[in-house]
């Protein structure tokens, strides 16, 4: 965790704003959704918080994993969001 020591937060909170981007045009791709209506969705999810909550590490995982997070909460109808 030596690395942790050296990002500083603004790098922090850049690379999970990329990490979102990322994430949420992988979704919308694959789920056939507009990326801007998608992405409110997907922040104000549990994997979105879960993302934004520095603690959980999240971030260190690949968009793809990510993304599979955020469609299992889709599935079991714990997001819908009006899309």
């Amino acid at each position: 965790m030596a690395i942790m020591k050296t990002v500083s937060e603004e790098t922090k909170k850049n690379a999970i704003d990329l990490m979102v981007a990322m994430v949420v045009d992988e979704l919308a791709e694959e789920m056939r959704l507009d990326p801007t209506d998608l992405l409110s969705c997907f922040i104000t999810s549990r994997t979105g918080r879960l993302l934004y909550d520095e603690s959980s590490k999240l971030w260190w995982s690949g968009p793809s994993d990510i993304a599979e997070m955020y469609k299992a909460e889709w599935k079991n109808a714990e997001v819908r969001c009006g899309l």
